[in-house]
């Protein structure tokens, strides 16, 4: 989705006391010495913790003039704050600190989060909470007092039992899915045993759960379930094995479509990517010794011609991948996404469409990434139809949809826009 930046945070140590006040009192003398002095330097802070050190100070500039200023700060040999004041022209927006400490293994992570406004007042808390194998099971949202839960979000929960619907089967290679939903778990492809065939590549487990900490830890981004809830709608028959993709090492991408194929998927949904291509390497050998599969893959949202600046897996010269981008519904490329006469195959209606967030509430979604589900779905309906059809016979039907538009006659696209991808029907 295209959504606004998330609130920046501040963490408290597992090394701390296990009390929420401990931690709180931590972060709070942070703050009320964040909040004095010049917002470009952390003197102030680092005088309330007798024998810390600086670890590392930068500051950036906002048209011209000093905007953000953030600092590490060691405060103890197990533990250190993270500060980052956010000013443009001049004028205090908000203040976030992170607390890291080291966990019984020895390695630092973050535990609690707070984030305060102009007026130096916490809006809010956040703690995580880590199970025996240090992973973490489960995010609190804390009151401004830094005590009181007030939510409870999972992180990386056991996927509920059931048995597999049947359907065509459809990978989708995202940021995980909320398989608690039941409209999620029941679509989930399961073997004879009611396992789920999913697979987690970036945490290494049997739980793909729709949790994107790349950004924060506390503040996740969910993509994932947005996506396939309208894969899920518009081809009623498929059913998912859900992948969360390998964000640490994207080396594994190839092990992921190799674990697809050997479950079964012929068709790929592929609503992300990057300007690195080499972060898409394993990915595209894998990719191409496999024909047979079908990967449907987003053509992104830079507003950009991605035949000059290029955006992987999308740009890449494969048979068996079809790029999607976004239109609006009047035919017209959508303001934001990106184009390519070589490179982006055909555009479908993206904006606005309704969806399923992770919380299971109903919404709505701008984007490349929301236009790859439908081509999806159709690809789907399409192979249900003709369960002998290979990938060339499926892109050449979807190619064979496209048409002009009469909006905008000189599309960049190498075929054209599909003004409803929920018709079956093929010329």
């Amino acid at each position: 989705m295209r959504r606004a930046a998330a609130l920046v945070c501040v963490l408290i140590g597992a090394a701390l006391p296990a009390r929420a006040t401990d931690g709180a009192a931590v972060l709070r003398t942070a703050l009320d010495a964040a909040c004095k002095g010049s917002l470009t330097e952390i003197n102030a802070v680092a005088a309330r913790f007798p024998g810390g050190r600086i670890l590392e100070a930068k500051v950036t500039d906002f048209r011209g003039k000093p905007g953000r200023a953030q600092f590490v700060l060691l405060v103890s040999e197990q533990s250190e704050l993270r500060i980052s004041r956010l000013f443009p022209l001049g004028r205090l927006r908000r203040i976030s600190l992170e607390f890291h400490a080291v966990s019984e293994t020895g390695a630092r992570r973050p535990v609690m989060a707070v984030a305060a406004n102009v007026n130096c007042k916490v809006i809010e808390g956040r703690r995580l909470i880590y199970g025996p194998d240090g992973s973490v099971v489960r995010l609190e949202v804390l009151d401004a007092d830094l005590i009181t839960i007030v939510a409870r979000e999972p992180m990386n929960p056991t996927i509920p039992a059931g048995k597999d619907p049947g359907g065509v089967l459809v990978a989708v290679v995202d940021t995980g899915i909320n398989y608690l939903l039941d409209n999620f778990a029941n679509r989930l492809a399961r073997d004879g045993m009611g396992k789920a065939l999913g697979h987690d590549f970036w945490d290494r487990d049997d739980r793909p759960f729709d949790v994107d900490t790349g950004r924060s830890p506390f503040f996740p981004l969910h993509h994932g379930t947005a996506v396939a809830s309208i894969l899920l709608r518009e081809a009623p028959k498929a059913r998912v094995i859900p992948y969360r993709f390998p964000r640490p090492d994207m080396d594994r991408m190839g092990d992921l479509v190799a674990h697809a194929d050997k479950a079964g998927a012929r068709i790929v949904n592929l609503a992300m990517g990057s300007s690195k291509r080499d972060d898409w390497r394993t990915f595209e050998a894998a990719a191409r010794a496999r024909p047979h599969m079908l990967f449907i893959i987003s053509a992104g949202n830079d507003g950009r011609d991605i035949d000059k600046r290029p955006v992987y897996p999308a740009a890449l010269d494969l048979a068996n991948i079809l790029t999607v981008t976004s239109a609006d519904g009047f035919g017209r490329l959508a303001q934001g996404s990106n184009w390519g006469r070589q490179s982006v195959d055909i555009m479908v209606p993206g904006e606005n469409v309704a969806v399923i967030d992770h919380r299971g509430v109903a919404g709505r979604a701008s984007g490349s990434s929301f236009a790859v589900p439908r081509v999806t779905a159709l690809a789907a309906r399409l192979l249900a139809i003709n369960p002998a059809w290979t990938s060339a016979n499926l892109i050449k039907a979807m190619r064979s949809r496209a048409l002009p538009s009469s909006r905008q006659p000189n599309l960049p696209l190498s075929f054209g826009w599909i003004p409803d991808p929920t018709d079956d029907y093929l010329p």
